[in-house]
């Protein structure tokens, strides 16, 4: 459920997208089980010694409360549109407002209008979960 909150805000929501995409890159790859090859674990166990300082190392993987904040957020991206959410998600993986205008053939102030209209639509059900719930679908009988 949405963390308890007073009243959320345009800035805290889109702290949260910011967060989910952050937490979402810093989480392990998925590659296809059953293949396992033990020669790069053996040819990498010399130069682990001696660590290098040019080497791009992995970032600590996210806290469990991280991902858990992760999946609340990407529940709140099923009230949005499809575009919406791109246009979301993108803002979110800090795409400049010209990018994401180029990717929606309009323009950067549209696109930035059209991010406000998509974060204040979550917002409203956020801050107003009874006005937005879904109708009961009554069962014809």
């Amino acid at each position: 459920m949405a963390e308890l909150q007073a009243e959320w805000t345009v800035d805290d929501v889109a702290a949260r997208f910011a967060e989910a995409a952050e937490t979402a890159h810093k989480l392990p790859r998925v590659r296809p089980g059953g293949y396992f090859n033990p020669w790069m674990t053996l040819a990498m166990q010399v130069p682990e010694r001696y660590p290098d300082p040019e080497r791009l190392y992995r970032p600590m993987p996210p806290s469990p409360q991280a991902v858990e904040r992760m999946l609340e957020t990407m529940r709140w991206v099923q009230w949005l549109e499809v575009e919406q959410r791109h246009l979301v998600w993108m803002r979110a993986n800090r795409y400049e407002w010209q990018q994401i205008g180029r990717r929606f053939a309009c323009d950067r102030n549209t696109a930035a209008r059209r991010w406000n209209k998509a974060i204040s639509l979550v917002l409203l059900h956020l801050n107003h979960p009874h006005i937005c719930r879904p109708k009961a679908m009554s069962l014809g009988g």
